[in-house]
Formats: structure tokens, C-alpha cells, sequence
């Protein structure tokens, strides 16, 4: 009987797992500032363009699931808003660079600002009305 209520045990820590991450998928969340584009990491550095207000740099890996899906809805929101900016960075064999952006998972996108000032990061497949929402400050013409 105590192997029955281990399993169930178990079980139960899992779901309770597996729901507290559903819930953090595609959450935008806002950072703490990073000071300059001197303290990115030198791939990423290279994606800014100081002429874009929000560049939005996907973080992906070679055998990633949802990456495909990001990186749809990161390229339909870049096309469709005024001052934002998609890229894509395959960090398989960067190691350090996920390393040194704090990225625990695949795929992760970071909004940076065009001196690498870091706006806001989500992890997973982005939820597009929420990012949309949280970018609006920092795009022109906003009423932020």
C-alpha cells in the first residue's frame, strides 16, 4: 500500500509541476534594466539596429519544438507594427551566450532597445496580444 501512495504522490508533485509551467508559458515578463549594448554578449550585439526602437531577438536551438511557432508570431507581429524588429539567433552551439542572457529554455525572446537595453523577456511561444501590449511603450506614436 505505501508504493500506491507514493506513485500517487508522485503523480500528484508532477501535475502540479506541469501546471505551474502551462501558466509561465508565453508570459511576458518585464526586466531589470541591462545597462548598454557593451554588456550584451557579442552575437547578440551584432542584431541591433540603432534606427529600430524594439528588436526582438529569438533565442532558438537546433531541436526545439516550439521555436517554429515563435518564430511565427514574432515575425507576424514585426511585420504588422511600426518600429519593431524580429531576429532570430541559433544559440545550439553558443552555449555562453544563453548563458551569460540568463536563458534557461528554448525558445526565449528578448526585446532590447537600440542601445541593448533590455525591455522585456518571454519564455516559450510568445502570447501575441500580451506582447503587443507590453511593447507599445517603447514603439512611436504610442500613447504608452
Amino acid at each position: 500500500m505505501t508504493g500506491v501512495w507514493a506513485l500517487l504522490g508522485a503523480v500528484a508533485v508532477v501535475a502540479v509541476v506541469g501546471l505551474v509551467l502551462r501558466a509561465r508559458e508565453g508570459r511576458v515578463r518585464r526586466a531589470a534594466p541591462r545597462a548598454v549594448a557593451a554588456d550584451l554578449p557579442g552575437p547578440v550585439r551584432d542584431l541591433l539596429d540603432a534606427r529600430t526602437p524594439v528588436t526582438l531577438v529569438q533565442l532558438s536551438t537546433a531541436v526545439c519544438a516550439n521555436c517554429r511557432r515563435a518564430r511565427e508570431v514574432l515575425a507576424d507581429l514585426a511585420d504588422r507594427t511600426e518600429g519593431v524588429r524580429h531576429v532570430e539567433l541559433d544559440v545550439t552551439d553558443l552555449p555562453g551566450v544563453a548563458r551569460d542572457l540568463g536563458v534557461m529554455r528554448a525558445p526565449t525572446t528578448i526585446a532590447l532597445d537600440p542601445s541593448g537595453g533590455e525591455l522585456l523577456r518571454v519564455g516559450g511561444v510568445p502570447r501575441p496580444d500580451a506582447l503587443a501590449a507590453a511593447l507599445r511603450p517603447h514603439l512611436p506614436h504610442s500613447n504608452g
